[in-house]
Formats: C-alpha cells, sequence, structure tokens
C-alpha cells in the first residue's frame, strides 16, 4: 500500500448496490472510490482514461461481463487490480475470473462482511476467495479428472454472443465491437452449428447458463 488511498472503480449494473459498495468503502481511509460503471464498456473506457488501483467488477454485466472487462484489463492495464463480484456460486464463474487474472472473488451474499477484507488483501498480492470457493477448489484439486471443459467459444465469439442474446442489432454490434456487418454475419451463422443449438432463443439460454447475460 502507498501513502495516498487506493483508488477504486466500482462496476456494476445496479445503481443501489453500487451506492452501497461506495458508502462502505469511503468509510475506510485508505480507500478512495474515483468512478463508477454501469456496464462492462464503461468500466473499460475509465480504465483507460483515469487512473485506477482496484476495479471491482460484477461478473454479470451489459455489453461486456465482469470477466471479459477483466481478461481486458489483465491484457491492457495490468497495473489495475481486479476483484470480482458476484451473486453466482458457480464454479465455472469462479474458475474463469481466476483464469481472467482476477485477485479475488467475493460472493454478494457476504459483500458486507469480506470486501474490506478482499480490497486490503488484493492491493497486497493475496488472494481472496470466500470460504464456497476455496471448498471448490479443494474439490477441483482432488477431482482433476472431473474439471468441467474449457469454454467452445474464442472471446470475440462470447462478445458477439452477449450483444446477440441482448437484442442488439447486426449493426449495432458491428459499430460496437468496430467489426464489419460481414464478421457479425458469419459469427451468427457459425454460432447455433459451433454449440449445437437451432435458433436465437436457444442462443440466449446458452449465455444465461454461461453468465454472459442475467436472465
Amino acid at each position: 500500500m502507498t501513502d495516498r488511498p487506493v483508488r477504486i472503480l466500482i462496476a456494476d449494473d445496479h445503481v443501489l448496490l453500487r451506492d452501497g459498495i461506495k458508502l462502505m468503502l469511503e468509510r475506510e481511509p485508505e480507500f478512495q472510490v474515483v468512478g463508477e460503471a454501469g456496464d462492462g464498456v464503461e468500466a473499460l473506457e475509465f480504465c483507460a482514461t483515469h487512473p485506477v488501483d482496484l476495479a471491482i467488477l460484477d461478473v454479470s454485466m451489459p455489453k461486456k461481463t465482469g470477466l471479459q472487462v477483466a481478461r481486458e484489463l489483465s491484457r491492457d492495464h495490468p497495473h489495475v487490480t481486479v476483484l470480482m463480484l458476484s451473486m453466482h456460486d458457480n464454479e465455472q464463474f469462479l474458475f474463469e475470473a481466476l483464469k481472467a487474472g482476477a485477485a479475488g472473488y467475493v460472493h454478494k451474499s457476504v459483500a458486507h462482511r469480506d470486501l474490506i477484507s478482499a480490497c486490503r488483501g488484493a492491493m497486497r498480492g493475496e488472494p481472496f476467495l470466500y470460504p464456497g470457493a476455496v471448498a471448490t477448489l479443494i474439490r477441483e484439486f482432488v477431482n482433476r479428472g472431473d474439471v468441467a471443459e474449457a469454454s467452445l467459444l474464442t472471446p470475440r465469439e462470447e462478445e458477439v454472443l452477449k450483444l446477440i442474446a441482448e437484442g442488439y442489432t447486426g449493426r449495432d454490434i458491428a459499430s460496437m465491437l468496430v467489426i464489419s456487418p460481414k464478421t457479425v454475419e458469419r459469427h451468427r451463422s457459425n454460432l447455433p452449428e459451433k454449440l449445437g443449438l437451432r435458433d436465437r432463443l436457444e442462443l440466449t439460454r446458452y449465455a444465461i447458463r454461461c453468465g454472459l447475460i442475467e436472465p
């Protein structure tokens, strides 16, 4: 830790939750909330234009999920420490968060108890996992042959699938991802075949199961 407060970005699409987290953090003199974001794209834009030490990211957000943001921050802004905040008690999200470079995974149900400790630990380079996550990691280590399969999709395919499931048009998706409409249409055609699904409804259900969007 440095002498100045830790500069924190809170990214969650629920305003009341952001307000509660901000109030909790700013009671501690070592923390300063410097920004808030309501979706993954806003979070990335803020980190690209403002000094941030710690980003607290909700796993499920519009436009880009917390997992997608964590991967991009790890690649483009490695100085930003990431904590994932989630309502999902799901080993897939936990493993993906750790692979994405997150320093910790805090369950929303116990954030009032664990978040401050998680922030302090993360800034000291000490990973934080809630007790249920620790049990999951131990179980995975013992049963290595039963580890869930890796995602079938590339990061770009995940981005396209998320936006399709959120109802954006092909032109909107092309603009948001800075790719051509033809590339979007190619992904639209390839995704159902790659996943063994039939239509947009099944794609949306798959996106919900994978945590790309909330039901």
